[in-house]
């Protein structure tokens, strides 16, 4: 099945283009308002990735979803809305929940000219990704691995029963051939690799591997102490910068690589941590995104309506869509939150949106970023 066209001509996202980032709804609009809805379709998922943001959240069952109206009817009133993300779980978990609400979501988007993505673990029959083809934006991946082996390994570290390695192995094959179809079929699929204890010396393995899968965008990002990686090792700095070096010395230039929520910026005054944003500035086809997170997307539950400002940090739900409009929710984070007031700052030489909570506190629990400025570009 190929790409149908789009009724609507919507600008192709590439290393210039990317409204997942919050630096451009801020140049716009010269404050952070909300551009991103991220929605939890299902708790649900077949694996149990040690590393997984939302790993203690996953359930063996759930109850019923709100209606989808409900959640469109939120949608409609965000005025300046520009991407939606669908995750969980793993969304394609089931074939019911692709035909009620992921297709009527990505419909609206495309309807609306708004861009989607889709975090997938691939591992679903290709027919649930297929119904996807024509409305899809992003397809987004997590590959950590280099094997079937290593699949095996992190991908169900946390069943808390055996999963045979001729499963994983099934699956693993699975996910490859998914990521060749989709792409040959016109996707956009994004492979994201974390920078962790198990990866940091693989990646430029791991992203040869991307390639050859027929992803068009790496994204890189740092794991963070989170959920089910909350007790993993924590890489120092320099194994981290060292890590992205050796990808950097490796990568495919064609490539679009996409590195997130980074712990280097440009107002440190350590020389390494200068060469090396000296280095992923002038590399050709890499980008750094802002953390999205609080500063121009939320998270919705769809199965309580709570309202979630970031993944990662242990904040509770900050409202519920079936009191409040999503713009006054965030609105009220933006103005109030402590927490919030503790990173959000904006550096325009650097068109940098300050750290992500979880950097800060992890790496610079005593340091004020609203203070400092970038020292050289």
């Amino acid at each position: 099945m190929r790409l149908e066209p789009s009724s609507r001509t919507i600008r192709e996202l590439s290393p210039s283009f990317d409204p997942w980032d919050p630096i451009t709804s801020l140049r716009e609009h010269g404050r952070h308002v909300l551009t991103s809805v991220e929605m939890t379709v299902t708790n649900l998922c077949n694996m149990r990735c040690e590393h997984c943001a939302v790993g203690d959240s996953l359930t063996m069952k759930e109850g019923e979803m709100l209606p989808l109206k409900n959640m469109l009817d939120r949608l409609d009133e965000v005025e300046h809305l520009q991407t939606i993300s669908i995750t969980g779980g793993e969304p394609m978990f089931r074939a019911s929940t692709v035909e009620s609400t992921i297709v009527p979501l990505l419909k609206y988007a495309r309807e609306r000219g708004v861009r989607s993505q889709i975090n997938s673990n691939l591992t679903m029959p290709y027919a649930r990704y297929e119904k996807l083809l024509p409305y899809l934006d992003v397809m987004h991946i997590s590959f950590n691995y280099l094997n079937g082996d290593d699949f095996h390994e992190v991908g169900f570290a946390n069943s808390g029963h055996p999963v045979a390695k001729e499963a994983a192995y099934r699956l693993y094959d699975t996910m490859l051939e998914n990521s060749r179809r989709l792409s040959e079929d016109g996707m956009l699929i994004s492979a994201e690799s974390m920078i962790n204890y198990r990866t940091h010396a693989k990646l430029p393995q791991i992203h040869k591997l991307i390639g050859d899968m027929g992803a068009r965008r790496h994204e890189v990002h740092p794991m963070y102490a989170s959920s089910f990686a909350s007790t993993l090792p924590v890489l120092s700095l320099k194994e981290m910068s060292d890590a992205i070096h050796s990808l950097l010395d490796a990568r495919d230039p064609e490539m679009w690589m996409l590195f997130g929520t980074l712990p280097f910026f440009a107002c440190s005054a350590l020389e390494e941590d200068q060469k090396l944003l000296r280095r992923l500035r002038k590399e050709k086809n890499v980008t750094l995104r802002n953390d999205p997170d609080g500063r121009n997307r939320v998270n919705v539950n769809m199965f309580t309506g709570d309202v979630f400002v970031t993944d990662f940090a242990d904040i509770s739900a900050f409202g519920n869509i079936s009191v409040s409009k999503l713009v006054d929710i965030f609105a009220e984070w933006q103005e109030s939150h402590p927490l919030n007031q503790k990173v959000n700052c904006f550096c325009e030489a650097a068109s940098c949106c300050g750290p992500n909570l979880l950097v800060a506190d992890m790496y610079y629990p005593k340091v004020d970023f609203k203070s400092r400025k970038a020292i050289t570009l």
